[in-house]
């Protein structure tokens, strides 16, 4: 167990899950094949991360760039989306997961919608791992978005100038109650945080591996943690 090694948990984990693609490819399936799999490490992670002691764990599943891809392959996505929010349900019910997507739901199908809600909703007063889903999530937008609702909320006279405070903006975005990522995780060793919650990551450390999300074990997670905890880190660490 990690925690036997002494290391210090970060409080909040936040992976970009890449490779799904390649991994595929180098096997000779189809992309489609990757993403699947790419699931299921998902759920293995979630489970591994909680036993560890990581409290909150946030993954990047679908950019709002991501609809630019073949439509076949974001059809396949969807229909994936689908069927792995029914199993979260049933695997947060078993961990007592609670589980929060961030993004702009309103671009994403209305069964998918209420899925979600459902999701949220039977799993908000869980106690174990915080789970978030990035889904149709761009980090830009997502600031449009608040800043948006803030200058809404100006022109009503609901609040003044005066009042738009770093902590204020916070509070209007997607991720809204949680604590800022302590670490940042991206598979495949690509080495970009492709607009990827671009307010919250100002004082987080950031890990690169060349893993492929599918092959990404508990192992590779006590590596990403074993790194961490190598950083002279003085903002945020416990």
């Amino acid at each position: 167990m990690a925690e036997e090694k002494g290391l210090v948990m970060p409080q909040h984990v936040a992976i970009i899950l890449d490779g799904n693609g390649r991994w595929a490819k180098s096997k000779g399936m189809p992309r489609n094949y990757g993403h699947v799999q790419g699931a299921k490490t998902v759920e293995v992670i979630c489970e591994e991360a909680y036993r560890m002691g990581i409290q909150y764990l946030t993954v990047y599943a679908f950019s709002t760039e991501n609809w630019n891809r073949p439509k076949d392959e974001v059809d396949a996505l969807m229909k994936l989306l689908r069927n792995y929010m029914k199993t979260c349900l049933t695997t947060a019910k078993k961990n007592r997961m609670c589980v929060r997507v961030l993004g702009d739901k309103t671009g994403l199908d209305e069964d998918i919608r209420k899925r979600i809600a459902e999701l949220e909703n039977a799993t908000k007063d869980n106690d174990g791992l915080h789970f978030q889903i990035a889904l149709n999530y761009g980090g830009r937008d997502e600031i449009v978005r608040a800043v948006k609702e803030i200058a809404g909320k100006v022109q009503k006279e609901e609040i003044d100038v005066a009042d738009i405070t770093e902590a204020y903006l916070s509070d209007m975005l997607d991720t809204r109650g949680l604590p800022e990522p302590d670490l940042l995780i991206r598979t495949c060793n690509e080495q970009r945080i492709s607009n990827f919650l671009l307010w919250q990551l100002a004082y987080t450390e950031f890990y690169f591996t060349p893993v492929a999300w599918p092959d990404f074990t508990k192992e590779e997670l006590v590596k990403a943690v074993e790194a961490y905890n190598h950083r002279d880190r003085r903002y945020g660490r416990v």
